[in-house]
């Protein structure tokens, strides 16, 4: 084999590839990128038997081929080259030499035929959106999932399509987010669990262009996205995903309105007194017209007040959270207020610690809206994000 591509088609190739590679595996083979010029195209793969990445690279084939190089090696090797056309030749012993003006690199491959490829999934059901809006998604959810493996339904998000809406939903055992998008079109009915390493990879490799589709199949076993030149083949969590409607309330007692930007900006203000490591909550204190944040510390104490429309109170309430991206992450829409609403009820379900729980509402865009909500000091509970 034999093939000539620029240095910046394949560093981005191989940085594509390489969220693939397992850090840790017991089979040699799957340290590697295959690089397959079979065809009349050029594609490297990397599969970790959980995410699978294919993506392909433009560049001239002198001879067709296929071979397995140590991902590792090779892409240190690709990111040192100089900027300029890259020769990759192998032998019949699979031995390659890499090739940049003067400087050449001989090491040794594998055959491409004992590599792992990407399962054949049947594209049947499937849905697509825009680049930009399956970016933003992520982002707005990815960080209620759980890091821990104790339940594993809690490390991966919902995806659910009932019509023209697609919900996804993530919660840690804190706090929920939920984000619902109106699609072009009507699908049919589906409901998975996709792992959060898999969106978080997606999330990475997608450019974000308003204009650029991705494609998301679905099967009962596995989801495909399918964007630019790229597929992501990702195995799906099993198991039955929590009633999530049964979690919240839309009786809500108290409903606050606040200025975005400010909100934020005193966030900023009064972590400043906290040092790292320490798990002071902010206190936030809602009154009639008012909301005073207030943070103690070691260092020092914080209290400030900033007006607020309040529709509704039956109760005054102070509800603390346990850090910034408590609160902060939720805000992260590109609305210039957000909404508060806060209620007192029992609460059934995984995804509280306690019966008595407060949680935020924010709604993003006409048709999409989010929530977060987590947990709190003893009582009550302010979202978390």
């Amino acid at each position: 084999m034999k093939l000539i591509c620029s240095k910046a088609n394949l560093v981005q190739g191989v940085n594509i590839v390489l969220k693939a590679v397992p850090s840790k595996t017991t089979m040699s083979i799957l340290e590697c990128i295959l690089i397959d010029a079979t065809t009349n195209e050029i594609k490297f793969t990397a599969n970790d038997m959980e995410l699978g990445i294919e993506t392909k690279v433009e560049g001239e084939i002198i001879s067709k081929g296929t071979v397995a190089i140590d991902a590792k090696i090779f892409s240190e090797i690709v990111r040192k080259l100089p900027d300029n056309e890259v020769s990759i030749e192998t032998d019949e012993n699979y031995r390659t030499t890499i090739t940049c003006e003067k400087a050449v690199f001989t090491i040794a491959g594998k055959s491409g035929e004992d590599f792992s490829y990407l399962p054949v999934i049947e594209k049947n059901k499937f849905i697509y959106l825009s680049q930009f809006t399956l970016k933003e998604v992520i982002r707005q959810t990815i960080f209620s999932i759980s890091d821990s493996d104790t339940n594993k339904l809690m490390t991966g998000e919902l995806f659910e399509v009932t019509g023209n809406e697609l919900k996804v939903v993530s919660l840690d055992g804190h706090r929920i987010s939920i984000r619902k998008i109106e699609l072009k079109d009507s699908f049919d009915d589906i409901k998975v669990v996709v792992p959060g390493k898999t969106l978080n990879e997606i999330s990475k490799i997608l450019s974000g262009g308003t204009e650029d589709e991705v494609r998301i199949f679905f099967t009962s076993n596995h989801i495909v996205f399918e964007f630019d030149s790229t597929v992501v083949v990702s195995r799906l969590i099993e198991g039955e995903y929590f009633k999530i409607n049964q979690m919240l309330s839309s009786d809500y007692e108290t409903k606050v309105s606040i200025n975005k930007k400010e909100f934020l900006n005193c966030i900023d203000r009064a972590t400043l007194l906290v040092k790292e490591g320490d798990k002071k909550p902010i206190i936030i204190n809602i009154t009639d017209g008012d909301l005073e944040l207030k943070i103690t510390s070691v260092v020092g104490t914080m209290p400030e007040k900033r007006a607020s429309a309040m529709t509704r109170l039956l109760s005054k309430f102070r509800p603390a959270s346990r850090s910034r991206s408590t609160i902060s992450r939720p805000c992260g829409c590109a609305n210039q207020s957000i909404i508060f609403r806060a209620v007192i009820s029992p609460i059934s379900g995984t995804a509280v610690s306690s019966s008595r729980e407060a949680f935020i509402s924010a709604s993003r865009f006409p048709n999409a809206a989010a929530r977060t909500f987590p947990a709190f000091a003893p009582t009550w509970r302010m979202p978390s994000a």
